[in-house]
């Protein structure tokens, strides 16, 4: 039987830019938990200050009219204080469902082998536990015994990134219904009529009217493919999306490359959603590496978290305006 130590060595040498021994803050956790609950994204909960949980701050901040410092100063402090029943960790017992599988490691970098994979799942349990509460693997044996089995019943200590119903009640998707759920994605959501994402500061804005309701940290272009800046608009979803992969629409694609097919997860190149734009080949999508949101670049799209992904999905509905400015 595997225990939680184990799994993330072997996860943490396949992801460089992951720290496998986090310096956990609990403040800065409580303030991510919460962050993430009023829908101002801190992308990862891990413990640890970082640029996704300063543009958090700010958004926070801008929003309650205090000085954007995108520091835990006390002004935020005063702000957050309403809302500290959000713990920062709770306990929470692995499923069966958690340990059962499939899982897929390692995952290879090519895409014809990609394409033979029965599906793009997580590695391990442990990855499928991270990103259900928000965080990453390295964060959860941090917060636990090194020790501890991966097995279900076992208790463990989490991030509290808890939802406060499940109740989906206008997706009729059940798959979907399950992947909303698995990400701890709350069905209680503002309801957004455009977003705007800047260039300047790496984040996604929806509003409502004049009021900003949701903030997330993106990924969005590159020198190759820069952000589309203009005024478009949101389309069709796909949710739990295959992959067509073209190698004429990849700048870095390997000479000999073939067009493929590759299977669906949230594991896959564009995660568990693809919202696509009025822009061609241009959309809004998930991601396999959340921690890497904001550091790294895009092939022009905007790369979200997962469970950011899925929430935006349930703020705006196909049709709303989508502003890309500098």
């Amino acid at each position: 039987m595997a225990a939680l130590a184990a799994v993330a060595a072997a996860a943490a040498a396949q992801a460089s830019s992951e720290k496998a021994e986090p310096s956990i803050d609990r403040t800065v956790m409580h303030v991510q938990v919460i962050l993430d609950r009023l829908g101002f994204s801190p992308g990862v909960i891990d413990g640890m200050e970082g640029e996704s949980l300063r543009l958090a701050l700010r958004g926070f901040q801008e929003a309650k009219g205090l000085e954007p410092t995108g520091k835990i100063d006390q002004p935020t402090l005063r702000a957050l204080y309403p809302y500290r029943a959000n713990r920062p960790t709770v306990v929470a017992k692995i499923a069966a469902s958690d340990v059962a599988g499939p899982f897929v490691n390692p995952i290879p970098d090519d895409p014809e082998a990609q394409a033979k994979l029965p599906c793009f799942c997580y590695r391990t349990a442990l990855e499928k536990l991270a990103e259900r509460f928000h965080t990453t693997p390295a964060t959860l044996v941090a917060l636990n015994s090194p020790d501890t089995p991966l097995k279900a019943g076992q208790p463990i200590v989490v991030p509290g990134a808890i939802p406060t119903s499940r109740e989906y009640s206008g997706v009729k998707d059940a798959a979907w219904r399950k992947t909303l759920s698995s990400l701890n994605v709350d069905a209680n959501q503002p309801r957004g009529d455009r977003i705007v994402v800047d260039k300047s500061d790496g984040v996604l804005r929806v509003y409502a009217g004049d009021k900003v309701v949701a903030q997330f940290p993106v990924t969005m272009g590159s020198t190759h493919d820069p952000l589309p800046i203009g005024s478009w608009k949101i389309t069709t979803y796909s949710y739990n999306p295959k992959f067509h992969y073209n190698p004429d629409l990849f700048w870095d694609a390997e000479a000999g490359d073939e067009e493929q097919l590759l299977p669906a997860g949230p594991n896959g190149p564009v995660g568990v959603i693809w919202m696509d734009l009025t822009k061609e080949h241009y959309g809004i999508h998930g991601t396999s590496e959340p921690q890497t949101i904001g550091r790294t670049e895009s092939h022009g799209c905007i790369r979200m978290t997962n469970w950011d992904a899925a929430r935006l999905s349930l703020i705006v509905k196909p049709g709303t305006p989508a502003i890309f400015q500098e």
